[in-house]
């Protein structure tokens, strides 16, 4: 009777191992590490695909201008401040002249000078015509009477020579007028290079611009082209944007862009592609591009953070598939594809991507083919899975 008690107890107690093992290998199969992996999964179809690029840049002036003298000097006054707009031709600063005025005063004297030694010169020269006119009518008329024997040839040798002198005399004349002239004209070239030097000490703005630096302040001395104040254009303010260069081979100048500044991220503004550098950064891998606003926004500032998307033309893809099922094995792009014999890795050859998620795949996937876009841990070859919603897989909050 004792014994049937005991081995009623042991067998018991052996159902009731078994049961709890069978329990834990269920659970272990269904929920443990043994359990499959949960997927969602996404048939692959042609579509179209939008492709579009993200960059970020910084928003610049494409006209800047430097101001400032051009030779050394003191800076005798700056009259505008940062940040004002100024127009073209206003007095900006003004370097000391030093002693330009006292130049030009002495210049005007000599300029008076040299008027009166040319007026001077040009009554000797009339004088010296008069006295050769009457030299040349001696002559001939004492040649006449040499001929006719009424005076001696002497003195007709003699009315020759007071003409020759007389002709000397004008050719004198008209060599010390053309001295007075040059010296003249030499004045007057020196008084305008004064002059211009001396308009050169006003420093005035070149375009309507508007004032973005004081680099200097009244008393402090500066050389030959270094700048006193620096402007900018605004009305030639664009983004400088970086591009990722495995995007950017449809970049193209003309593209429409969408402009998100920092500071109004909520207001995007239109634009569009004005230029492409020629030359990239090898370093950050980086297409460097200039993004020009169709209207500039009022208060936009240089400087300022811009997210920029620039939209390619739609093109016809024979499949698209979802960006968040591209993986990578063994450096080689693929995506698992959940089928019917079982999980495989296909690589795959990548076209076109858009902002919305969707890349299109030229070739390794066939438009049906159940692709996993999403997996609740990493996914081997013989993996064994579970297709679910996507709301499964989001974990909930406590």
């Amino acid at each position: 009777m004792k014994l049937n008690r005991m081995f009623s107890r042991r067998v018991a107690l052996a159902a009731t191992a078994v049961a709890l093992v069978a329990a834990l290998g269920f659970v272990m199969m269904r929920t443990g590490p043994l359990a499959p992996t949960r997927v969602t999964v996404q048939q692959a179809r042609a579509g179209t695909v939008a492709p579009a690029m993200f960059g970020i840049g910084t928003v610049e002036a494409r006209r800047t201008y430097l101001v400032g003298p051009t030779a050394a000097g003191r800076v005798l006054r700056v009259l505008v401040d940062v940040g004002e707009p100024v127009r073209a031709g206003q007095l900006l600063a003004e370097i000391d002249p030093v002693d330009l005025d006292e130049r030009i005063a002495a210049l005007d004297a000599s300029m008076a000078r040299a008027a009166s030694a040319a007026a001077g010169a040009e009554a000797q020269r009339q004088d010296a015509v008069a006295k050769r006119e009457l030299a040349a009518v001696n002559a001939r008329r004492f040649q006449e009477l040499g001929r006719q024997n009424f005076i001696s040839t002497s003195a007709v040798e003699a009315k020759l020579q007071e003409h020759a002198s007389a002709d000397a005399a004008l050719a004198a004349a008209d060599a010390n007028l053309a001295a007075a002239l040059q010296d003249r004209k030499r004045l007057v070239a020196e008084r305008a290079g004064v002059l211009q030097q001396r308009q050169n000490v006003r420093l005035v703005a070149p375009v309507d611009a508007l004032v973005t630096s004081r680099d200097a302040e009244p008393g402090s001395t500066v050389v030959a082209g270094q700048a006193v104040l620096k402007l900018v254009d605004p009305k030639s303010l664009w983004v400088k944007v970086r591009f990722d260069q495995g995007h950017a081979g449809g970049l193209a100048t003309g593209l429409p862009a969408s402009i998100a500044l920092r500071s109004r991220p909520a207001l995007p503004l239109a634009g569009q592609i004005a230029r492409l550098e020629a030359v990239s950064d090898s370093v950050t891998e980086e297409r460097l591009a200039q993004v020009t606003f169709s209207s500039i926004p009022p208060g936009v500032a240089i400087g300022d953070l811009a997210e920029v998307t620039v939209e390619l033309p739609s093109a016809q893809a024979p499949v698209v598939v979802p960006n968040a099922s591209i993986r990578q094995q063994a450096d080689r792009a693929g995506v698992w594809i959940a089928a019917d014999d079982g999980l495989r890795f296909a690589p795959v050859r990548l076209g076109p991507s858009g902002l919305d998620g969707r890349v299109a795949v030229v070739a390794g996937v066939e438009a049906g083919e159940p692709v996993v876009v999403h997996s609740e841990r990493e996914l081997r070859a013989g993996s064994r899975i579970k297709v679910v919603d996507a709301d499964a897989l989001v974990p909930r909050r406590p």
